[in-house]
């Protein structure tokens, strides 16, 4: 599968279209968990306006009272035609889909389907923290089986690891992250296909976490887990909330492989009832008619990670940082500062600053620290010289 490329637009970068004092009217979790003070560089939302087909969809759907419960299939012919014109994937079958409330819910009922209580569920650390909260809050286990030092896929020790479920007795799941936060990797088609054939060989069940495929960079390929061989039995998530700011409209698709119909199947009903109606129209408006405000997005996001690096290079050297094509969040290793398991502890303490901790990303995240890559410049400049100047 080839990277489609994105097109120039004559879209303004929305990085750069509002202010920090507007920022700060905001009431959601990134501008109100800390004191005004706390330059707020943490959580996954992005200091953006929406885009105008998504304003004007939810602005008419509310001037009707259009605020019911979700039907139909739009959501689902929206993400196939989007993926067919992204991603060159035609393989979404609109019939082999479910809307569910968010991606991490929507984890969570794929996982009910495929294992039982107190079964393997494993995932590639460092990692997305609710994954470790929701999995054993569902009564299952997590077991880890790292990235490689490279932040890739370690397949070889992700057959180890599967091998070991398995020889544990029960049914194995892998919650695959794709493409990964916090890292921002983008896993090949051939990495993929690896999985899927480890998973097939084993009898282990994927499931995968594929939020911020939208927010891959203009030439590098983001391939669908479900578009690669011997994927049939695989489910997947995803969602418009990440490349549109959309987290407070809640709506996201579960999508089944072919040979996976029959566990969707079984998803209950009551599951559809969750999920947004006006998230579903704003999710809808973002997939279909918002494509030229997420080119500008992923442009403004390639102009801060080239910033970020060169500020860290300037002011931060110790800390090392590896430009990642996906995802609007940066991973930072501060293990040369000296400064214990928890920088973002010193940062917010001294700097006044908030990147997310490492630590709940489980193996491989002390001494590491989650940067939120979607503001402007300039706040991204204060913030890593905030970071600088707690180290003095």
């Amino acid at each position: 599968m080839t990277s489609i490329p994105h097109e120039t637009t004559g879209e303004p970068n929305p990085l750069r279209a509002l202010t920090l004092d507007r920022l700060r009217r905001r009431t959601s979790m990134k501008w109100r968990t800390y004191p005004e003070d706390v330059l707020p560089l943490w959580v996954a939302e992005m200091d953006v306006p929406l885009a105008a087909p998504v304003v004007r969809a939810l602005t008419d759907a509310l001037e009707l009272g259009d605020t019911g419960y979700p039907a139909g299939t739009g959501y689902a012919e929206a993400l196939a035609a989007f993926a067919a014109r992204r991603w060159g994937w035609t393989g979404l079958a609109v019939e082999r889909t479910a809307i569910v409330p968010d991606v991490m819910l929507g984890v969570v009922e794929m996982l009910k389907l495929v294992t039982g209580s107190g079964d393997p569920v494993i995932v590639n650390s460092p990692v997305y923290p609710p994954f470790y909260q929701f999995i054993a809050h569902m009564d299952r286990r997590v077991l880890e089986s790292p990235l490689g030092t490279d932040g890739r896929l370690d397949l070889d020790g992700l057959e180890r690891t599967f091998r070991q479920a398995v020889a544990a007795g029960g049914r194995v799941a892998h919650l695959l992250c794709s493409p990964h936060n916090p890292t921002g990797t983008v896993h090949t088609a051939g990495e993929l296909a690896a999985v899927a054939n480890l998973a097939e060989r084993y009898g282990v069940r994927v499931v995968a976490d594929e939020i911020h495929a939208p927010l891959v960079a203009a030439g590098t390929a983001f391939v669908p887990y479900l578009s690669v061989p011997g994927a049939e039995r695989g489910l997947s998530l995803m969602s418009a909330s990440k490349g549109w700011n959309l987290a407070g409209l809640k709506a996201a698709l579960a999508v089944a492989g072919p040979g996976a119909a029959a566990d969707l199947a079984r998803l209950p009903e009551e599951v559809s009832h969750g999920p947004s109606h006006l998230g579903v129209i704003a999710h809808t408006a973002a997939l279909a008619d918002a494509g030229d405000w997420l080119d500008a997005l992923l442009a403004g996001l390639d102009e801060n990670r080239r910033l970020l690096a060169d500020l860290l290079a300037e002011h931060l050297p110790a800390v090392r940082y590896r430009p990642s094509p996906a995802t609007f969040l940066a991973w930072l290793d501060c293990r040369g500062l000296g400064l214990e398991d928890d920088p973002a502890d010193v940062f917010l303490e001294r700097g006044r600053v908030a990147l997310n901790s490492g630590i709940p990303f489980g193996t491989g995240g002390a001494g590491r620290a989650r940067l939120n890559l979607a503001a402007s410049p300039e706040v991204i400049t204060e913030g890593v010289h905030r970071m600088a100047a707690s180290l003095r």
